[in-house]
């Protein structure tokens, strides 16, 4: 079983920036997958970005590009979501999600095994 944790949420107002952070724990992969999620009330869940752990391959929703950057640490298998320049529809619960490399495409949350609990970001004056 695996485990991931959110934290980094908040309120933050337009123009200004968080950076959200999952760590994840439990069974390992040869290859696996960590992407970020979010969805705003009354809306579907959307892609945010992913990283791929071995080569570390990138891939961003349009909507977040120059904006939000993914990376990792890999001595904590910790994954951040840096998010700059964020508007208010960047409002939403954002969920960490973990999935094996070869599952499906990295935009899909049906590539995704495992999701975190999530962790609210609110972007408002």
């Amino acid at each position: 079983q695996v485990k991931l944790v959110e934290s980094g949420g908040g309120l933050v107002q337009p123009g200004g920036s968080l950076r959200l952070s999952c760590a994840a724990s439990g069974r390992t992969f040869s290859s696996y997958r960590m992407g970020w999620f979010r969805q705003a009330p009354g809306k579907e869940r959307e892609f945010v970005a992913a990283i791929n752990w071995t080569g570390g391959r990138t891939y961003y929703a349009d909507s977040v590009k120059g904006r939000f950057t993914i990376f990792k640490d890999n001595g904590k298998i910790t994954v951040y979501l840096q998010m700059n320049s964020l508007k208010p529809e960047d409002t939403a619960v954002y969920y960490c999600a973990l999935g094996v490399v070869g599952s499906g495409a990295a935009g899909l949350a049906g590539s995704y095994n495992y999701r975190g609990q999530g962790t609210q970001v609110t972007v408002s004056s």
